[in-house]
């Protein structure tokens, strides 16, 4: 079948490179894409957000399967536009129409969604400008530290942890003064949680479910969690303080909850569901929910999932993923990200990446590259991803360490302590 995948990052190419792997996968199409992705696929020159554009590739290249990458496209509704376009009726698309997709565009929709369903969270409470003086005296009554969140997406820099009250006011004010545009016109203040993160992933096609690997990310720019947050700066699958009886836990008390809990609002939800999640006192608590996979976790994730990716793709569209077998390898897997200097902030483009060729046991994740004039270029503030497998944790985090170490650009970042944190849970 001819496979179109949206999207220009490592979680792109890591579904482009494991599609490859499928004997179903006739032609493959990313856009835009990137330098990874055009080693093993063909990219199209099309913004993520171009609907018309990418309706006219589905017809021009006889797409069969599309796979949404990223949210925003999501958020805006593509699955809709294309569900509306009449020739287009036997697509098949991996991906929540706008409504489901939701639960990630509107922290607010998603919060009134767990309560709803008795999905474990966080205490909160949403404002608006014209509710600022009621959130002002709610936050004076409420214990340090505090969260506050912009309710739409905010390209990853809609959450503040504030320590101090003063803070909190002023971080409030701020949001809903047009610090984030319409992202927050409404603000999510809620209870600050203290426990260990993880990630589940939920592949669900309406009604039945396949609970993929978890993973731990690493979200700060600095070593031992210090700095301003990224989009990502490594991740490690599996987790290993998320024991058998946890896990079992999340799936009693948060997946069947969550799937059920759509399914009674009318929403047909065919496609991934990230839920953040926070282990506190051995219980899982929902910090967010995200309408597709996660970045770098898809490049920790799909690596471990032996059965066929398409496959579990099209069993998602087609209502029958409870008559397939999710496979995972017992091995351990640990992606280093390789960012570019300034990185959270501003960094540079185009600089000349070299010895990639030298790079062993590992894959390397195309995320912010691009090829020109024969050479591979930083086009990113996130450039590589470095995924390696072995039979220990500490073998894995070596092996990626060392690619990491081995790849050079000018102004080469990377964390040094991905997946040592873990090493304790492990012994």
């Amino acid at each position: 079948m001819n496979i179109l995948i949206l999207g220009a990052g490592g979680r792109e190419h890591a579904f482009a490179w494991k599609m490859t792997q499928s004997p179903l996968c006739k032609a493959l199409f990313v856009a835009p894409g990137n330098a990874g992705t055009a080693e093993v696929a063909t990219n199209l020159a099309i913004g993520v957000n171009d609907f018309e554009s990418i309706a006219n590739a589905i017809r021009e290249h006889a797409i069969d399967l599309l796979i949404v990458g990223p949210e925003e496209p999501l958020v805006r509704g593509i699955v809709d536009f294309l569900r509306q376009q009449s020739d287009l009726k036997k697509l098949k698309i991996v991906g929540p129409t706008a409504e489901g997709a939701q639960l990630e565009g509107s922290k607010d929709f998603s919060k009134a969604f767990m309560a709803r369903h008795g999905i474990p969270t966080a205490a909160s409470q949403t404002f608006t400008a014209d509710t600022l003086d009621a959130g002002l005296a709610y936050l004076e009554n409420h214990a340090l530290p505090i969260v506050l969140k912009a309710d739409g997406l905010a390209a990853g820099k809609g959450v503040v942890i504030a320590e101090t009250l003063v803070n909190a006011q002023d971080t409030l004010r701020n949001m809903l003064g047009g610090q984030f545009g319409d992202a927050g016109n409404k603000v999510v203040v809620e209870q600050f949680l203290r426990g260990i993160e993880l990630s589940l992933f939920v592949l669900t096609d309406g009604k039945s479910y396949k609970i993929l690997p978890e993973a731990k990310d690493y979200k700060r720019i600095g070593e031992g969690d210090t700095g301003p947050n990224t989009g990502g700066m490594g991740a490690v699958s599996p987790v290993v303080f998320a024991n058998e009886s946890f896990l079992h836990k999340v799936e009693e008390k948060i997946v069947k909850p969550t799937l059920l809990g759509l399914q009674q609002d009318g929403i047909l939800y065919q496609g991934f569901i990230f839920v953040g999640l926070i282990k506190v006192n051995n219980e899982p608590f929902v910090i967010e929910y995200n309408a597709r996979m996660g970045d770098p976790e898809t490049e920790v994730v799909l690596p471990r999932i032996q059965t066929d990716l398409v496959e579990l793709m099209v069993a998602t569209t087609d209502g029958e993923l409870d008559k397939l077998t999710l496979r995972v390898s017992p091995q351990t897997a640990v992606t280093t990200v390789v960012v570019a200097g300034g990185y959270p902030d501003a960094y540079q483009k185009g600089e000349i990446i070299s010895d990639l060729e030298r790079l062993e046991e590992v894959t390397a994740f195309h995320a912010g590259t691009l090829a020109q004039n024969g050479h591979i270029l930083t086009n990113g503030g996130r450039v590589l991803a470095l995924t390696a497998q072995a039979n220990s944790l500490e073998n894995a985090i070596r092996r990626s360490q060392n690619a990491a170490r081995t790849v050079q650009f000018d102004g080469k970042q990377y964390r040094k302590d991905i997946g040592l944190d873990l090493i304790r849970y492990a012994d």
